[in-house]
């Protein structure tokens, strides 16, 4: 946590040195800028910190202003650093990196542009199909719609979740299946939001299942199982259901819960010849599903990075950080997200959700 603090300050402050020497020599503007860089820093803190001790519309301004700001301020990072390098090029580029209107409204005109576009890419929710064959353990196809990392709360609220839902409900699932993160990071805004009632509109034959994410242990777990509960949705904590006879849905609690059961030891006692549909907000250990007789795992919390280039990071921390994955009979699904942490970007990931036809 002080690493991720003193990064995101260190970021700040290199941006705040390059747009005061970019701006031109006029001082009111300069202190302007470094006033409204210097809320923006701060309502992400005290959003995320202490967002619970503000009104809701104050802490939901802070939250969205604080949390759009740091995605900005890392490609202004990355922009300034272009130029930067540039320079020791000896390019003219050095003309327009001090004091010019021309090197501001540049940086201004692309960064808008770049924003602009992940906004509009991020409510431009990717719809992914694929097909799981159980070899013949199943006798009736299942229609399963897989969403993960919803992040309901200051940032995302009623309107936009009835979007949702009403997209989720128009695949007429079976079964809908959610690894985790269904909230964000408090219990506050969706409880004084009335979010449970409109949770409670999705539909599916065999209900809405859902395993805890690290998100629900940040927001407080119990409360958090609690009001998921009371949205009519099905959670699982390290638990194995045999739903219509048929197949199982086997629920893992987060690896945040460092005593959390062992897959083998939630599946050791199910029937061999029923399928069996893991839910798991982390997807680590992948490696070891292929003799378990798991028939699908769906995983989320990587969202791909969210934004480019944390796309390469994520990508490299995780064996599959989005996307279908088959280990010998097992197939592994690993979610971007139909939701976001923060400010609403998506710049070079999608926010997807899956639909599943497991045979």
């Amino acid at each position: 946590m002080i690493l991720i603090f003193l990064g995101v300050l260190g970021v700040n402050l290199y941006v705040f040195y390059r747009v005061w020497n970019i701006l031109p020599h006029i001082m009111w503007l300069r202190w302007c800028f470094m006033a409204v860089g210097i809320l923006a820093l701060a309502s992400l803190f005290f959003s995320v910190l202490a967002g619970d001790n503000f009104s809701l519309a104050v802490t939901t301004i802070m939250y969205k202003v604080g949390t759009s700001w740091f995605f900005i301020a890392i490609y202004m990072a990355m922009i300034f650093l272009v130029l930067d390098l540039l320079r020791l090029t000896h390019l003219p580029v050095a003309r327009i990196i001090h004091s010019s209107w021309v090197g501001t409204l540049a940086v201004i005109v692309l960064t808008l542009v770049i924003f602009v576009a992940g906004n509009i890419n991020y409510h431009n929710k990717r719809r992914v199909s694929f097909t799981v064959d159980t070899g013949g353990k199943l006798e009736l196809p299942l229609k399963a719609v897989i969403v993960s990392d919803l992040h309901l709360g200051y940032n995302i609220g009623n309107r936009e979740l009835a979007r949702w839902i009403e997209m989720i409900n128009a695949e007429q699932p079976d079964i809908i299946l959610i690894p985790g993160d269904v909230i964000d990071n408090s219990l506050r805004p969706l409880e004084e939001r009335g979010m449970a009632c409109v949770l409670q509109d999705l539909q599916a034959k065999y209900g809405v299942w859902v395993s805890p994410g690290n998100h629900e242990y940040i927001s407080g777990i119990e409360g958090s199982v609690g009001f998921l509960r009371s949205a009519g949705l099905n959670v699982l904590r390290d638990e194995a259901v045999l739903v219509d006879s048929a197949f199982y849905v086997v629920g893992r609690d987060d690896r945040t819960n460092v005593n959390r059961k062992s897959l083998h030891e939630l599946l050791v006692s199910l029937d061999p010849d029923k399928p069996r549909i893991v839910l798991d907000h982390q997807p680590f250990g992948l490696e070891r599903l292929a003799g378990e007789g798991v028939a699908l795992q769906v995983s989320g919390h990587t969202h791909r990075g969210q934004v480019w280039p944390i796309s390469w990071i994520t990508d490299a921390m995780y064996e599959k950080s989005n996307g279908l994955l088959k280990r010998d009979k097992t197939y592994i699904y690993v979610s971007s997200g139909l939701g976001i942490w923060g400010g609403k970007f998506r710049i070079g990931t999608r926010s997807e959700y899956a639909v599943v036809e497991i045979k």
